[in-house]
């Protein structure tokens, strides 16, 4: 395919609609059908070959920009009957467990799919995502997800309880959003390569306490770190900069860790603690 061509809309791509004041539609380009937006409908025949970055009207005359949709757009849009994980914190995640094109990552509690859906586009094309759920609707939802964003060649699902442990080992990171993660913290252990890296999503700091508790219990847990992130957006008008009225905060607690191989009398782990303690 030429490069010109990829430039511009065809029937089945999926594009991403942005309206003056900020709506968004995602749309997979279907011929004979028709969006209908806030402004006025449009029909998917007038997107299809339109260059990307260019903008179109509804029959009221409302301009759209046609643009690629994002990691960010594919996430807030995933059909959800759950919580899910944000790209305010998907983007420090991603960073913290070293994320890169070839990395086999676990995760378990799937969801919806976001935080899956963003890990998959990062390690292509050679890597892996192994994602764990117990409810088999969780997965059904997620897969139909996966297939729409195009990113089920990466994924391996699994429906179980991940009690009895994975079945990967030596992954190079490993993400619980679980109820209790400090209960799976041996078997994510056993999954991870040495050094490997560790994360976890907690929504209250009862939970954080015991994961911190479990981790102190263990010999085999270093560079532990404990984070909340929270985002303020500005309206982008220079001459009246100021914040928007709504602000994201609280959405959840991020705990990272990496994974050692040692055991209860090494030194270097003792003066971690012991270091932690003083500091405290």
């Amino acid at each position: 395919m030429d490069t010109h061509s990829l430039n511009r809309t065809r029937a089945g791509d999926h594009v991403l609609l942005l309206s003056p004041d900020d709506k968004r539609y995602l749309v997979r380009l279907t011929p004979g059908a028709r969006l209908d937006t806030h402004r006025g409908y449009i029909t998917h025949d007038a997107l299809i070959d339109q260059p990307f970055g260019s903008a179109i009207k509804t029959q009221l005359g409302h301009a759209f920009l046609i643009v690629h949709p994002s990691t960010s757009d594919w996430v807030m849009h995933i059909k959800r009957a759950s919580q899910i994980i944000y790209p305010k914190e998907i983007g420090y995640i991603v960073l913290q467990l070293n994320i890169v094109p070839g990395a086999r990552v676990i995760e378990a509690g799937t969801g919806s799919g976001g935080l899956t859906l963003a890990l998959a586009r990062l390690v292509r094309p050679n890597g892996k995502i192994y994602t764990y759920e117990e409810r088999d609707d969780m997965l059904a939802r997620a897969q139909k997800n996966f297939a729409r964003a195009g990113v089920l060649d990466v994924i391996e699902m699994k429906q179980r309880d991940i009690r009895a442990g994975f079945d990967e080992k030596n992954v190079d990171a490993l993400f619980l959003d679980v109820r209790e993660p400090w209960l799976f913290l041996a078997q994510a252990h056993a999954a991870l390569k040495g050094g490997g890296f560790f994360g976890a999503l907690v929504p209250t700091t009862n939970q954080i306490s015991a994961l911190l508790d479990e981790m102190n219990l263990r010999a085999d847990w270093t560079d532990i770190q404990v984070v909340e992130i929270l985002l303020r957006g500005y309206k982008p008008v220079a001459e009246r900069l100021r914040p928007v009225d709504r602000m994201v905060a609280h959405t959840g607690y991020l705990i990272f860790a990496r994974a050692i191989r040692t055991n209860p009398e090494t030194t270097f782990q003792n003066q971690i603690k012991l270091s932690a303690s003083e500091e405290a």
